[in-house]
């Protein structure tokens, strides 16, 4: 999207989610928690969607050991990024480009935080697909974005009303958040949490769990067989 090569909107980027997302700070502590289950101390982990780096920083915050590949084809949102983890930066690698600009691996857990709804289905599933193939056995990945029923018109408009509604009591204008949901209803790929959960056991993964709900976005873990 073009916002994420602007400048002076990359640099309020900040504000965006947690006036945005339903308790996108504590989504962060969950992902940092589960990410704990099963990531050894001196693990590897790679953030796709990692402009901006907010969980980054959160993550390498949380495990002073961890190294971490972040990949974004924003380059404005990596330079934020870097800016964002300061010293940090020391243990982490980024990458300009989507999921095939990333290494091979293996690594012990993948995470995708409010990206994956920018993809369209098809290029969502290949991209599960390379997500997929660079864990180690056994390994999670996380991912959270926006997903909700939408089986009729009036059922996707209730809920992207709740949406900007949650928008508006965080402090957002009436008229940003209508314009909002109006480019989230024509231009964004949506798909409803049920289409979400199938393309993740099509792309191989199992155990897929949700772990969290907020309005019109939803988190999930799910696991490389062992």
């Amino acid at each position: 999207m073009t916002w994420f090569s602007d400048p002076a909107a990359v640099a309020r980027y900040a504000e965006g989610p947690v006036r945005l997302v339903p308790g996108f700070e504590s989504l962060q502590r969950m992902a940092t928690l589960l990410l704990r289950e099963t990531v050894p101390a001196t693990g590897k982990v790679l953030v796709l969607g990692a402009g901006g780096g907010l969980e980054l920083k959160k993550f390498a915050d949380s495990q002073p050991e961890w190294q971490f590949v972040g990949v974004d084809p924003s380059a404005e949102m990596l330079k934020l990024a870097e800016a964002t983890l300061g010293q940090l930066m020391a243990r982490v690698q980024l990458h300009e480009g989507y999921i095939d600009t990333a290494p091979e691996g293996p690594f012990d857990a993948a995470t995708s935080l409010l990206t994956l709804h920018f993809i369209p289905a098809e290029e969502r599933l290949q991209t599960l697909k390379e997500l997929w193939r660079r864990l180690s056995p056994g390994a999670p990945l996380i991912a959270a974005h926006h997903s909700f029923p939408q089986s009729s018109p009036e059922e996707k408009a209730r809920w992207l009303k709740r949406y900007a509604a949650y928008a508006v009591d965080s402090g957002v204008p009436a008229e940003d958040a209508q314009r909002a949901i109006t480019a989230i209803s024509s231009h964004l790929p949506v798909l409803s949490p049920n289409d979400d959960e199938a393309l993740l056991r099509e792309a191989g993964f199992e155990g897929v769990e949700l772990f969290y709900a907020g309005f019109s976005f939803k988190g999930w873990i799910a696991y490389k067989p062992a």
